[in-house]
Parts: structure tokens; sequence; C-alpha cells
């Protein structure tokens, strides 16, 4: 197993500083080189360790470094041209004044570091590590993550702002033709994919917890509005896994990012400092507190109460799922069943095409050997909120496994080219408006 410290900290091999490397993956010992500048970016520069720090993030992920000096100074000159990239992307986040997603990058942080964690047996074998990768303790630690991570955010943003300026490139047949022939001999075969709809029944409380759950949220709108402090409430009340630990921090949002609608509506219908009335969703209930404003965008606490759902609600949700299943197969119409009984905050409908065996075991095993047409019996998938739902599926298509033609890539090859062109020309562009010295 890699250990993921030193796989993120450990130096390079030698190569990368001197003409006469070692053999392939051997770290080098002794002191560590002066650090030096490789880059400078408008008024930022990019250090040889900036460069080290990439190219181990990618020998933890698989990557081989070339076994001879030529190879590794190339893969430097790469990295570092990569990082200019990003850096000016974060450069630009900041001149269109777009801010970094805190409870994005709090989430994932958290989940690195419980993945690096998870590594170690002890706190103490951990924290051992950590300062011999020369990370210092897991605070300084964290705020090295946070910070990786608010400028990935940005770029992201950057990209995403610039993306919608980015004019359509080209791509002639014959381009697509060479990149197949290239490429044909790296694909790997077509796996075996299949596409279906689904109806999700999930348990529904009983009207007393709904009443409880309800009479819980007004007494905190209530002690809110007193004056309390809404982070504080959030984490100490709220039922939400995903914003509980940072106060209720939802971010910023755009109309349209996934929100369901009532939740959507009711924030974007606020002023920055109100309070939403207590309001109902397929979660439960909420009361929503706007911070920030901005074009299009909306930054926002919520505190989430969700009835008590007990053993006879789910059991009433099994019996109404079998109910479904059957009269699905009688022929009662798709459309008429979602309605009626399809969970809100679940997808529904004919989904993109899911590679068989990278479907969670609950839908392998659901659709073993179900054929095009075919309607499954109702089987249990996890809720977070700790309750089983029940799904019912129907297969739509199935396509077995084989070789790819070129007729069958063709679209997404074109896609892909053009994607890349027109990205490279989006960087070259702002590279010729931003002061760029290579020193490598």
């Amino acid at each position: 197993m890699i250990n993921p410290l030193a796989a993120l900290i450990a130096l390079a091999p030698a190569a990368l500083y001197a003409q006469n490397p070692p053999a392939a993956g051997v770290l080098p010992t002794g002191p560590i080189p002066v650090d030096r500048v490789v880059a400078i970016v408008g008024d930022q520069p990019l250090l040889w360790t900036n460069v080290l720090t990439a190219i181990n993030q990618r020998r933890a992920q698989g990557m081989q470094l070339p076994s001879d000096s030529a190879g590794q100074a190339q893969l430097a000159r790469s990295i570092v041209n990569e990082l200019v990239d990003e850096e000016i992307l974060v450069q630009k986040a900041k001149e269109l004044k777009l801010e970094a997603g805190e409870s994005e990058i709090a989430a994932a942080v958290d989940r690195q570091i419980r993945t690096v964690r998870a590594q170690f047996k002890s706190e103490e074998e951990y924290r051992t590590e950590l300062r011999t990768a020369g990370m210092g303790s897991p605070d300084e630690y964290r705020r090295t993550l946070v910070e990786q991570f608010r400028k990935q955010n940005l770029q992201q943003k950057a990209f995403g702002e610039l993306r919608k300026q980015a004019k359509p490139v080209n791509v002639t047949e014959a381009e697509v033709t060479a990149a197949f022939e290239q490429s044909r001999a790296d694909l790997q075969k077509r796996p075996a994919t299949i596409t279906f709809r689904q109806i999700i029944v999930a348990p529904k409380a009983s009207p007393a917890a709904k009443a409880r759950a309800k009479a819980r949220a007004d007494s905190l709108l209530a002690e809110l509005k007193k004056g309390g402090d809404f982070e504080l409430i959030a984490k100490r009340e709220s039922m939400d896994p995903g914003t509980k630990a940072v106060g209720g921090d939802l971010g910023w949002n755009r109309r349209g990012s996934g929100l369901v609608p009532e939740f959507e509506g009711m924030m974007f219908a606020l002023r920055p400092g109100d309070l939403s009335p207590v309001f109902e969703t397929a979660f439960g209930y909420h009361i929503v507190r706007v911070d920030r404003v901005q074009a299009a965008e909306v930054k926002a606490r919520h505190i989430l109460i969700a009835p008590t759902i007990d053993t006879a609600d789910v059991a009433a949700a099994k019996i109404e799922a079998d109910s479904v299943a059957a009269r699905w197969r009688r022929g009662v119409a798709f459309d008429s069943l979602v309605a009626r009984h399809h969970d809100a905050t679940e997808e529904r409908g004919v989904l993109q095409p899911f590679v068989k065996d990278s479907l969670p075991a609950s839908y392998q095993a659901a659709l073993a050997g179900a054929k095009e047409g075919a309607i499954t019996s109702p089987f249990q998938l996890a809720n977070p909120r700790g309750q089983p739902k029940y799904a019912v599926l129907q297969v739509v298509t199935e396509t077995a496994a084989g070789e790819y033609v070129a007729a069958e890539i063709r679209e997404r090859i074109r896609a892909q080219l053009a994607e890349e062109r027109a990205i490279r020309q989006m960087l070259d562009a702002l590279r010729s408006e931003t002061y760029v010295s290579l020193r490598l």
C-alpha cells in the first residue's frame, strides 16, 4: 500500500535535480536542495517545491516517472506550464471577484483527511508521519489542504465563467479519424452498459411526527428572532449531515444548481440578512438565512429539522413499493406512478447509460438477468437519514460488451478535441494578458 502522506510529500527522484539520476523509483537521501523560483505569474512566484508536490500527487495516482533525465526534465517543464495555467485562473477569479465555496472546501478537506487518517493504526502514528513528511501538526496539515482546495475551487469557478465566452472550435472529419486511429490501441473494450428508469419510494413520516418536527423548527425560528446565533444553532440542531458541521453553510448557489424547487424559490426570495419562515420540502422543515447576494448567486445558511421515521413507516414504504411494481407490470403509466409515489429528492426517468459493473451492488443484483422492458422487484436502498428507501426499475436499453468502432465514438472524439482546443485558446489568451516568466 502506498503511504498516502509520503506519496503526496516525498521528494521526486534526484534526476529532477541533477544530470545523473539514480535508478527509477529510488528516492534521494540527505539534505533537500534549496528551493528556487521556477516561474513568475503576475506578481506570484511558483516554486520548485510546487512542481515536486504536483509530481508526487500524480505518482500517488499511479503515474510512472520517466527513467531518463531528458524525460524527467520534459515532465517538469510540462508541470510548470500546467501550474502557470492554474495560477492564471486563480488570478482571473480574483479579478472577477469570484469567491471560493467555503462549505465545499471544508467538506473536501474533511474527506481527504479521513482518507489519509484511515491509513494509520493510531492517532500517534498519524501525527508522527505528518511530522516526518514535513507537514507539522494535524492543524497545519488541514490549513495546507484548505489553501490547496480553495485554489482549486477558484480555478473551477474562473474556468466556468470563461467557458461561457469561449468561441466554438471546428474539428474536421479527418482530424476525428486521425485521433481515433491514434488512440485505437489504447481503447479498452466497450463495457456492458444499461439504461433504466426508476421509481424510488421513501418512508413517509406520520402526521404526528411531522407535527413534532414542525413545532421544533418553529421554536428554533423564535430563538433566532430573539438574537440566537444561526451558525451555533445549526451546528446544535440541524439534521442535514452535509452542512451541520459548518453551521448550515450552503456556500454560493445559482438558480438551477440542483436544489429542490421549494427551497430554491424561498432562498432567492430573501434579501441579505433575512430569515425565512419555516417551510417544508421533501427533506423536512427548513429555516434559511441569506448572508450575501451577487449577480445570479446567493450565499445562504439553513437549518433542517426532519420528521422521525419509525419502523411502521418503513414497512408501509415496502408495501407501497410492492404495489408500484405490480401496477407498473399491469400497464399503469410510468408518469402516473411517478407523480403519486416517486421520492422528489431522487432522479427518475431514463437515466444515462451506466456501466453495469460500476453500479451499486443493490442495483447489480436487481438487474441481473433483466432484459429490455423488464420491471424489477423492489429492493432496498440506503437513506442518508438512516432509514431505507425502496427502488423499482425498468430496463430501457442494454448494450453488451465489445470493441468500439469509430462510428460509435466519433462525436465524443469531436467534442473532446473541440473542448481541448477551446480551453487552450482561452488559456493562451489569458497568458497574453498576464506577465509570465518561465525560469526552469
